[in-house]
């Protein structure tokens, strides 16, 4: 395998505006190291939207050691464009980079080394955007402690309004402001994020629902992680799916896209609610993987423009 792909790593980059220009600005600045050979050290694979929650993801993929100039660069681009006081979306958040999640793609990177460097950025960009703050979670974090419990430590899903960032907790920088908020970040297994709409204005049937194929349900689902909003006049369920290492074939797996949209279909036709849509933002860990060798190997750093190759 060529220099340039090994130790691949991944970054869902979530920053609270849903502004096209703004959100492409800063991914722009993630792809702004040098590139050698026609190949290019850090690709921007992805970039979602959602107007409704005021929220965007962008998916920035590298080999580890260039991943962290490409994080930090975009970082300090959205904190400069993201003034979190006039913010408005439905979608929790309490910063205005609001979530930094460093993840392994290739297998001979570990955990481990992306919450040193996750760690690293933190430090890199408190003291490079003077007045932002961060908490750590997962590899990064002291205690290991995953980012369910670290954002409920912080106050994380009430953050919309009225916060007061003087109360806040953090580990890293200076004490959270209304003007940067509050940033977590930390090195996790790869986390894929699929929603499922419900055709149904009913928050509570939609809660119910995603309490129900949690991990942590008698009948859920592994590593997923599930919250519902209002989006758009319906019901969105929202879910994190991490992966889980699996001792006894020696890698990661993860609930398909496909089980999840089956189960949520089944409980919501169960309350004669009827499944509306679904989307899957970016990439499942094995496309991100394949995706990522490709960009950086044929020189496409912003590959979400150009994605001149089709997967094999």
């Amino acid at each position: 395998m060529a220099a340039t792909t090994r130790k691949l790593a991944a970054c869902l980059l979530n920053v609270s505006e849903a502004n096209k220009n703004i959100v492409e600005s800063i991914a722009e600045s993630a792809t702004s190291v040098s590139q050698d050979n026609g190949t290019c050290s850090s690709t921007v694979l992805n970039i979602f939207n959602d107007k409704d929650y005021n929220r965007s993801v962008i998916t920035i993929a590298a080999p580890l050691h260039h991943l962290a100039d490409s994080v930090y660069n975009a970082c300090r681009s959205a904190f400069d464009h993201i003034n979190l006081t006039n913010h408005r979306g439905r979608h929790p958040r309490l910063g205005a980079v609001d979530l930094v999640p460093i993840h392994p793609l290739s297998d001979d990177g570990s955990l481990e080394e992306c919450g040193v460097v996750a760690k690293e950025i933190a430090n890199r960009v408190a003291v490079g955007v003077p007045g932002t703050s961060f908490f750590l979670f997962g590899a990064s974090d002291h205690q290991n402690r995953g980012l369910v419990q670290r954002r409920k430590d912080v106050g994380w899903y009430g953050g919309k309004f009225g916060i007061n960032y003087d109360t806040l907790k953090h580990d890293i920088g200076e004490n959270p402001t209304s003007r940067y908020g509050l940033t977590g970040i930390g090195g996790s297994p790869y986390v894929m994020n699929f929603n499922v709409t419900i055709d149904s204005k009913d928050l509570k049937i939609g809660r119910d629902i995603a309490s129900q194929i949690r991990a942590t349900a008698p009948c859920g689902l592994p590593g997923v992680q599930s919250m519902a909003f209002e989006h758009e006049g319906r019901i969105e369920i929202a879910c994190n799916v991490e992966s889980i290492w699996n001792v006894l074939l020696n890698k990661y797996l993860y609930t398909e896209a496909a089980t999840l949209k089956d189960l949520v279909e089944r409980l919501s036709g169960e309350r004669g609610v009827k499944l509306f849509g679904s989307a899957l933002v970016g990439f499942s860990p094995q496309e991100a993987l394949q995706l990522t060798r490709i960009a950086l190997e044929t020189g496409q750093n912003q590959f979400w423009k150009t994605r001149t190759i089709k997967m094999m």
